[in-house]
């Protein structure tokens, strides 16, 4: 370490390592289907991290119709390594045989938002460009968390005027129709939509830490990649808390507060 510059990233993991498998098979809104995938070992090796998880979920209120909204969400944790090159669909469904028929591009997710307020307890020091974190409640139900009522805070940036963005496309199916998909980032205590970002991010050369975790939703049950952003907004805005249980605080990181540190070592703040 020199003038503040952090070449080496140390590894850091949320508390508890709590393991993204863990997020809710139900929300007030949405239900798994099925078991989660679990990857043959070389699909993990070459995802790079063996905390992922892969599962499907349809919407409760389409389940019995027609036309059942069904998303598949992938989340993945990386940390510590500063020449990862996340995957992503542009690259990943190219190569596994899909066509890309439009561009990508980056579309608000709307989410309700209900819950949120401001953290009155964050300093502007650690408040992001705009000046305040929001907190989210978890669900008061316990079917649908194991910390009812709790309330975990946001990424910078993300608020009820603010809200989150994802990278969207829409991929061709051999032998007809449409595949969509659609990711962005939690890197650091912010949010970003593309794999450029993330690195700029995750990897600021003055803090001593790093982490990502790439969101990926992707349905064949909806028409448009806006359509996508609005149906992933609905499992999303059920979703978010319990997503960033599964990343570390990064407020607490530039307090200084976490990772604990050993008896007798004095550290220093995540942010040198």
């Amino acid at each position: 370490v020199s003038a503040g510059i952090h070449l080496r990233k140390i590894p850091i993991y949320p508390e508890g390592n709590r393991q993204v498998s863990s997020l809710p098979a139900e929300t007030p809104s949405w239900q798994r289907i099925g078991s989660d995938r679990i990857e043959p070992a070389e699909i993990v090796e070459t995802l790079g991290t063996e905390n992922y998880v892969t599962r499907y979920y349809i919407r409760k209120d389409t389940a019995a119709t027609e036309r059942p909204v069904i998303i598949e969400l992938h989340a993945a944790y990386y940390t510590g390594m500063i020449d990862t090159v996340p995957h992503i669909p542009e690259r990943c469904f190219v190569g596994g045989g899909l066509q890309q028929s439009k561009a990508s591009k980056t579309i608000p997710v709307p989410m309700a938002g209900a819950s949120w307020l401001p953290d009155t307890t964050v300093e502007p020091e650690y408040a992001g460009a705009d000046g305040v974190i929001y907190t989210v409640r978890l669900a008061n139900n316990p079917a649908y968390t194991d910390a009812p009522g709790r309330r975990v805070r946001l990424p910078r940036g993300i608020g009820p005027d603010s809200p989150l963005r994802m990278r969207c496309s829409e991929f061709l199916v051999p032998g007809g129709g449409a595949y969509y998909a659609g990711y962005f980032f939690v890197a650091n205590g912010g949010t970003v939509a593309s794999a450029n970002g993330v690195r700029e991010l995750a990897f600021d050369l003055s803090d001593d830490y790093a982490y990502y975790l790439k969101v990926q939703v992707n349905s064949a049950t909806v028409g448009s990649m806006e359509e996508l952003a609005e149906q992933a907004g609905s499992l999303l805005d059920e979703l978010i808390g319990e997503i960033m249980r599964c990343v570390p605080d990064w407020v607490e990181v530039e307090r200084g507060n976490y990772p604990p540190r050993a008896a007798g070592d004095p550290g220093d703040s995540g942010r040198g």
